[in-house]
């Protein structure tokens, strides 16, 4: 597929697939290096227990949905956020200058829940709508443990919809979009194979089903990119001039030029654990 290719498919439905991305021998170390990330062995995760030496690798990552800023305790999970094939397509749809925000390490095994329908712009503001996803999947991806669905052409509009809290035990964080117009019957799954990426727009719906196999993961590693020619105000309360010119800068810059270097980088999150419900989600 070609770059134009590439970009009239995600202009028009606001994701595409990089089919095998990854080859499995990428993704087997990926798969290795979350064992080592949930033992603990790379650093200090918030929240996070301390594992037994005595724990099976199932035990360790089974006490696990998601781990948010892998990228700040391994190197392999930092290279893979610059992964020569997924900032082609990067720089295709967003520039020739990328920076990146946040990674997450999904572990989601059977009988763990989702998410609820959202959109990744409305929790990561940006000011020029380039917000960007690429979900990595670890294992293959099914309807049955809990892929990604999504509502095609539903970020063209470019609004972002209401959120309201809920109490949907399917999910795993306390709100979800409403109030779109759209209906379940419209969503896609997107079952796609371990090594394969989905990338996908910052104002597209999307959510996932629980894990609801016999037994086994749904392990998927996401980060999200964005222009690295626009500021980024996340984190800063949205009050005058403050919000207009807050740039966050714990970023890693992927591809081309950081026309904000002069600004030094800062590091602003420490890896952590997501949540419980009562804690809220907040990507």
């Amino acid at each position: 597929m070609t770059d134009i290719d590439l970009k009239t498919q995600f202009e028009r439905d606001g994701y595409l697939i990089l089919e095998h991305a990854l080859n499995l021998g990428e993704v087997g170390k990926l798969v290795d290096e979350a064992v080592r990330i949930c033992r603990g062995e790379l650093g200090d995760i918030q929240g996070a227990l301390p594992a037994a030496s005595a724990d099976s690798d199932d035990d360790v990552l089974r006490r696990f949905l998601c781990i948010h800023y892998p990228h700040k305790l391994s190197g392999l999970v930092l290279a893979t956020m610059r992964h020569p094939l997924i900032v082609s397509a990067l720089t295709s749809l967003i520039g020739p200058n990328v920076k990146a925000m946040q990674s997450m390490l999904f572990i989601k095994s059977e009988g763990e829940p989702g998410q609820a329908w959202h959109q990744d712009e409305m929790f990561i503001p940006t000011r020029d709508r380039s917000l960007t996803a690429a979900w990595l999947a670890l294992d293959d991806a099914t309807k049955e443990n809990g892929c990604l669905w999504v509502l095609p052409g539903s970020h063209r509009p470019g609004v972002l919809y209401p959120n309201r809290e809920h109490d949907d035990p399917r999910y795993d964080c306390t709100v979800e979009s409403y109030d779109f117009p759209y209906d379940d019957c419209d969503a896609v799954p997107v079952e796609i194979g371990a090594g394969s990426v989905v990338v996908f727009n910052g104002y597209l719906l999307h959510k996932s089903l629980p894990n609801t196999s016999r037994r086994g993961y749904r392990r998927a590693l996401v980060n999200h990119y964005m222009s690295a020619e626009s500021l980024l105000p996340w984190g800063v309360p949205p009050e005058g001039t403050a919000m207009a010119q807050a740039d966050f800068r714990d970023i890693v810059l992927v591809a081309g030029t950081d026309p904000y270097a002069y600004k030094g980088l800062q590091e602003v999150r420490r890896p952590r654990i997501r949540p419980n419900r009562d804690g809220g989600c907040d990507k």
